[in-house]
């Protein structure tokens, strides 16, 4: 008797089919409710899709081997039928990929009768290994052809060099070929072409489900001869048993770590100087989503990046939450509100944290985002250019491409930094499917590895490693109900290589401070005051201005707060030059005071005002003097104090009382979103009492729907069913009378009833009681009690 597909899945060990689910997690998600659900998904198109995009390019050949070598009759091959199409490589080697396509149940049966899962032909292409169909079904005078070998190597040897370079073509796949239109319509074909049609070597077939016609619009290789045209590399083509292995140095790990920790922190410090470039001037959202071209080149500038870089940071803090739209009113005259780039509240959040915390959120947006960064700039099918943040860059495969790049790194020994070309080959090796239209979207992944540190000198680091690799399920924790941050080791491990924060700084007479390594926060917040950045890195090197200096004292500080801030901080003497320049920035500090008018200058510097009021630099605030003390603007205060720092003054604000008004310019944020970055997307990875938990599962709904399939011929025929040889409805009395019995000897009875739908069912129960018009009933295979209407039960017999 033939054993179905679910009897082979059946009676498998749970080991084996645990390995099964383990090999194709998406057969349950969500569960089967028993084994047989389970082998129609098994056997589905989506799930065989899946299954065949992660397998490698010999084993995907091997396949391709079983459906040429099945039998015409049965469709059926087997263990030696393929080793025949696969003399070029080492039996062992065309068993592994057998076993590999058998665990997977790909290919079942015994040995000698192997049968491909029907859904293998629906989603791979029409002609495995890239030759035709047979020469038979194309056509009858091909047959005859081929049929005797002898004349077919005569009349290919013969065939002339045009007609030969087009076999050559064809027979390395894919075996068609398209006649150009306009020979077509002139009913004209080129000589090769035409040479080869007569001497039935191609087949014309029509384009319209490819059947043979004379007068089709493509050629078609037969089989035979793609397969005889294929003598010096097999009929399978060129097989590699193993994965081409990328050539390249080997780094050292130290240099490595270090190379990587480096740009790990420049690309923390690039995103923070977009981020804080946005904040001082905000960009707009264009009309069609987006930032625009000229505001990318001007962020690119505040963080010393090229644009594709700059690009790609502005989408991983978008991923990340710490950028946002927040939309501004422009006001009535000026027309409707606009939307906006703004740093989040989580931007400051983020800014409070060490810079490994700070490279891991980013690192986990990069990871998870669905977008291709490296679309941007590029023209879309449209012909329009594609901008950062921009709806046209969205591509669902992104995450999964970018995990697939670097798990091949990591694959390889430690410090290899092999060639980007190279890895792109072995990504096409280990599976040709899923690479097949993803090479842009892993050399993004390379480029985004590289600028975000976790590749240093080519080579993946040791943390990007702690950050990729699985955890093993933690003995207190089995069924993964907390799992710990899978970037917790990787944070850990690069805090340890980063150089230690500091809390001071080194004071030059040149007034440039250098700070030898990350600043603490608190001293990072009080540079932002007193001096301007000129470059990062390792050691960061500020400058202190006059501007700088006016900035500090906007927000605050006096001038015995600067001198104390530097001889705290610096290790080195404060030059007498910086006292200087503090002390006399102070005492022009406010010697000009500004108010609503618009908005007032006052001053008892008579010859100061006279100044202003003198300076063509400040004609747009329109500037008027009312006393000899006090000048008046039309312009708000904000306005006329900006147009005097620019100018070069030292104004500040009083209120209505003449006091100073001081204070922290407030920083401009958009509404903070709500975060979610997850696993790429796929199925669950099982292990464990979870993987148990479901094989047992399976195991039990399996017994249940079998069990149910096996009700007593009494009962079925109480359910209307048809069963030979009985035609009576066994009464309602002997039922009642059986369940009472029941009741009393504490026996399984099967009780046929019908629902609340109407539908007849049959169930294996133990009854516990029977009264007040209802049966309640032990399920032990449910481990649930069950109560049952009286009256809508139709049958019972006491289990055999």
């Amino acid at each position: 008797m033939a054993t179905t597909f679910a009897d082979q899945l059946r009676s498998l060990p749970d080991e084996a089919l645990g390995a099964l689910i383990q090999l194709r997690p998406d057969l349950v998600v969500p569960v089967p409710a028993d084994i047989s659900a389970l082998a129609v998904r098994a056997q589905s198109r989506n799930s065989v899709s899946r299954c065949l995009d992660g397998l490698d390019e010999f084993t995907l050949l091997i396949l391709d081997a079983a459906r040429l070598s099945r039998a015409a009759d049965t469709a059926l091959t087997s263990v030696d039928a393929i080793l025949e199409l696969t003399t070029e490589v080492t039996a062992d080697d065309v068993r592994v990929a057998i076993d590999r396509l058998r665990v997977r149940f790909l290919l079942h049966g015994p040995p000698e009768a192997l049968q491909v899962v029907g859904a293998v032909d629906e989603v791979t292409s029409p002609y495995p290994a890239g030759l035709g169909r047979p020469a038979d079904y194309l056509d009858v005078q091909a047959a005859v052809l081929v049929a005797d070998r002898a004349k077919l190597r005569r009349t290919v040897l013969a065939a002339p060099s045009g007609a030969r370079a087009v076999l050559d073509r064809l027979a390395a796949g894919p075996p068609i070929g398209a006649l150009n239109r306009t020979t077509l319509e002139q009913n004209t074909v080129a000589e090769p072409v035409r040479w080869l049609v007569d001497q039935h070597i191609l087949v014309p077939v029509s384009e319209a489900g490819r059947a043979p016609r004379p007068d089709g619009e493509l050629v078609e290789l037969p089989r035979e001869v793609g397969m005889l045209l294929r003598r010096d590399t097999g009929p399978l083509g060129l097989l590699r048993p193993l994965p081409p292995i990328p050539e390249g140095p080997v780094r050292d790990r130290k240099s490595a770590d270090s190379a990587g920790t480096g740009q790990a922190m420049e690309a923390v410090r690039a995103t923070e100087a977009i981020l804080e470039a946005l904040a001082a001037e905000a960009a707009p959202v264009l009309r069609t989503g987006g930032l625009g071209v000229r505001d990318l080149k001007r962020l690119a500038r505040a963080a010393g990046l090229d644009e594709p870089g700059a690009a790609l940071l502005i989408e991983i803090a978008y991923a990340s939450g710490l950028l946002g739209e927040s939309e501004v009113s422009a006001g009535r005259a000026a027309g409707p509100a606009q939307d906006l780039f703004l740093p989040t509240g989580a931007y400051d959040l983020w800014r409070a944290t060490s810079v490994a915390q700070r490279w891991a959120v980013l690192v986990r947006a990069w990871l998870a985002m669905t977008r291709q960064t490296g679309l941007i700039g590029r023209r879309d099918e449209r012909d329009r250019p594609i901008n950062a943040l921009a709806p046209d860059a969205e591509r669902a495969g992104a995450p999964q491409a970018r995990r697939e790049a670097l798990t091949a790194l990591a694959d390889l020994e430690p410090g290899a930094a092999p060639a980007v070309d190279d890895l792109l080959a072995l990504l096409a090796w280990q599976a040709p499917r899923r690479a097949r239209g993803r090479e842009g979207a892993h050399r993004d992944a390379f480029t985004g590895a590289a600028l975000l540190g976790l590749t240093g000198l080519g080579a993946l680091t040791s943390y990007a490693r702690l950050l990729l690799s699985e955890r093993e399920p933690d003995e207190d924790d089995p069924l993964g109900v907390h799992p710990e941050d899978a970037s917790a080791d990787a944070i850990r491990a690069l805090d340890q290589l980063l150089p230690a924060p500091v809390d001071h700084f080194l004071v030059q007479a040149d007034l440039s401070v250098v700070v030898p390594g990350p600043p603490e926060p608190e001293l990072g917040a009080e540079l932002d005051d007193i001096a301007e950045p000129e470059s990062a890195g390792g050691a960061s090197v500020f400058r202190v201005t006059p501007a700088s200096l006016r900035r500090a004292l906007d927000v605050g500080y006096r001038a015995d707060d600067l001198h104390t801030l530097f001889r705290r901080r610096s290790r080195t003497p404060v030059p007498q030059t910086l006292s200087y320049l503090i002390d006399d920035t102070a005492r022009k500090h406010g010697g000009l005071r500004s108010g609503s008018a618009g908005s007032y200058l006052r001053s008892d510097d008579e010859a100061l005002l006279a100044e202003v009021l003198a300076d063509k630099r400040l004609s747009s605030v329109d500037l008027r003097r009312i006393a000899p003390t006090v000048l008046v603007s039309p312009r708000p205060v904000a306005r006329l104090l900006g147009a005097l720092r620019d100018a070069g003054y030292a104004p500040v604000a009083e209120d209505v009382g003449g006091a100073t008004m001081l204070s922290r310019p407030k920083a401009r944020r958009s509404p903070s979103r709500t975060l979610r970055i997850a696993e790429p997307p796929g199925p669950p990875v099982l292990a464990g009492p979870r993987l148990a938990g479901v094989v047992e599962q399976l195991r039990r709904g399996d017994i249940a729907t079998r069990a149910a399939h096996r009700a007593p011929v009494s009962v079925r025929a109480a359910q209307g069913q048809a069963v030979r040889g009985l035609t009576a409805v066994q009464q309602h009395s002997q039922a009642m009378a059986v369940l009472q019995q029941a009741v009393r000897d504490k026996v399984k009875v099967w009780v046929g009833y019908v629902d609340s739908h109407g539908a007849t069912l049959s169930r294996l129960v133990r009854p516990v009681s029977l009264s007040a018009g209802y049966l309640r009933a032990e399920d032990e295979r449910g481990e649930s009690l069950h109560t049952f209407a009286l009256h809508r039960i139709t049958a019972a017999v006491t289990e055999e």
